[in-house]
């Protein structure tokens, strides 16, 4: 089965115990991050500098991605571009369950409802098929630990993680500092072309700004 690149950062961050998703917010940038590299990979929208361009609005056959372009085609408002940043920061709140939706449909999480403490609505996704999720790390671990040569879609992703630091996530119990720097290497190849590598370029730039706004809330 193959999966879009937000189903792949959804179920890396699902933990196995509680079905719930770990660093929700850093996930929510790379979930939307990965929707839209998908439309760009797919010749739907095209990103030059900080601008995105909805070029394309047919649709893809992926349900995620198809319901992404509508959303993007009414956000837009008419205009030939707007900023990536705008559009990650419109998405990032709502990416993750779309990608969580999908993942479910296709039998790959199931969705449980319960209340904590009698009150709260609490819904977690845990794995029905555990198959996909050991596939995709022994996919990451061939290229990221093992040196394979990555495809167009294996080094997007690890550009992802990369981006939003997500490396505890990939990798759990491996340095950070070991670990990023294989992944920076992947991030800056030139296995992508300039409209991908804007994307994730501005992905960074909005991670980072988000970042800092999160830490100067805290204190």
């Amino acid at each position: 089965m193959t999966i879009t690149l937000a189903e792949e950062i959804t179920l890396l961050s699902l933990d196995d115990a509680s079905g719930s998703v770990k660093q929700r917010q850093l996930v929510g940038w790379a979930v939307a991050g990965g929707i839209l590299l998908e439309l760009v990979l797919a010749g739907r929208v095209v990103v030059t500098g900080k601008y995105l361009e909805l070029v394309d609005t047919s649709p893809t056959g992926e349900e995620l991605l198809d319901g992404r372009i509508e959303v993007m085609q009414t956000w837009m408002r008419g205009r030939s571009k707007r900023r990536v940043t705008d559009w990650l920061m419109k998405d990032q709140a709502k990416a993750i369950a779309a990608a969580v939706e999908r993942l479910s449909g296709r039998g790959v999480v199931v969705e449980e409802r319960r209340k904590a403490l009698g009150v709260f609505r609490v819904r977690r996704y845990p794995e029905a098929d555990g198959t996909i999720e050991r596939a995709l790390r022994e996919r990451l671990a061939s290229v990221v630990l093992k040196g394979t040569e990555p495809d167009e879609r294996t080094a997007s992703l690890v550009a992802l993680i990369h981006a939003a630091k997500l490396h505890g996530l990939a990798f759990p119990g491996r340095p950070r500092k070991e670990i990023s720097a294989r992944t920076a290497e992947i991030a800056g190849g030139q296995w992508a072309t300039e409209s991908v590598r804007s994307a994730i370029r501005d992905m960074q730039m909005a991670v980072a700004a988000i970042t800092v706004v999160t830490v100067a809330t805290a204190g």
